[in-house]
């Protein structure tokens, strides 16, 4: 079991290295990253089409790259906005990597490109453990999942930067409780900043793209608790400073209905990975990783 660990801690260690990396290299450049985190079906598509086409319209240079296991749907909706998007297809694996992104993002990313979105897989579990060298971490939740998501996936809670509520519109509908929720929320990541919308209804239209150039300009961004408890712990074991204090735990299950055999799961996809060939159109481009 410890060896089982140890090259859990090594893949996740490497990813952190690399998302080092990738940070300053795209902070040199002037861009940001905003990673977006979420269950299927949440609304986060919707939502980040909407942004884009207002940072379109407000002649902000962005960009957008989404992950999916399969088809390239989000990709032609996002593309809508007249933004520059790609697709990546992970062929079953549940989650984005600093490398895998560097190296999607090499030759594509227009050089002027101020903010990039990422969508990540739908999953609430693994992405969660994956420092993506993201400047802002957004972790959405609709108001048909419940009250108690935030208790439910406490990781991925509790290293956001900011917390989304979609789908407002039918909040009455459900009975969403947004004060229990809110609580929910404050127990796991105290002091995070959670914001109401709706690409329905247009409740908080412009908030993300505020909030992500804010944070591209160097304006505070919310440090979780979570984040600074493994900062002192990884500091304590090799005075090494890292990135975002991302903590890694063993993943049992995640939205999509993979299974995960204990703690390997990760470190035998990440050795098995293959990387296939890059295919690029004039909006949207896909590719396999």
């Amino acid at each position: 079991m410890c060896r089982v660990v140890d090259l859990q801690q090594a893949v996740l260690a490497k990813n952190d290295a690399c998302a080092h990396t990738l940070r300053e290299d795209l902070a040199a450049r002037g861009t940001a990253v905003v990673n977006l985190l979420s269950s299927p079906g949440s609304g986060k598509t919707a939502l980040l089409e909407r942004e884009l086409t207002l940072a379109h319209s407000r002649g902000i240079p962005v960009a957008a790259l989404t992950a999916d296991l399969a088809t390239e749907n989000d990709a032609v909706r996002l593309a809508r906005s007249g933004v520059p998007v790609k697709q990546v297809l992970t062929d079953g694996l549940c989650h984005l990597e600093a490398e895998m992104l560097g190296g999607h993002l090499h030759g594509w990313l227009p050089a002027d490109t101020r903010l990039l979105f990422i969508e990540n897989v739908g999953n609430l579990v693994c992405p969660a453990s994956y420092d993506l060298g993201e400047t802002l971490r957004i972790v959405l939740a609709s108001v048909t999942e419940g009250e108690d998501k935030p208790l439910k996936y406490p990781t991925a809670f509790g290293l956001a930067h900011l917390v989304v509520v979609t789908k407002t519109d039918i909040a009455e509908a459900v009975s969403f409780d947004e004060k229990e929720f809110r609580a929910n929320v404050e127990r796991i990541n105290p002091g995070v900043e959670v914001v109401l919308t709706s690409a329905r209804g247009g409740e908080g239209d412009g908030l993300l793209l505020d909030r992500a150039l804010a944070a591209r300009d160097g304006a505070p961004v919310h440090i979780p608790v979570m984040t600074r408890k493994s900062h002192h712990v990884h500091d304590a074991e090799d005075g090494q400073p890292h990135d975002e204090g991302h903590t890694h735990e063993g993943h049992a299950h995640d939205d999509d209905g993979h299974t995960h055999h204990g703690e390997h799961t990760h470190a035998a996809r990440a050795q098995d990975r293959g990387h296939a060939h890059t295919s690029d159109s004039d909006t949207v481009a896909s590719s396999r990783s």
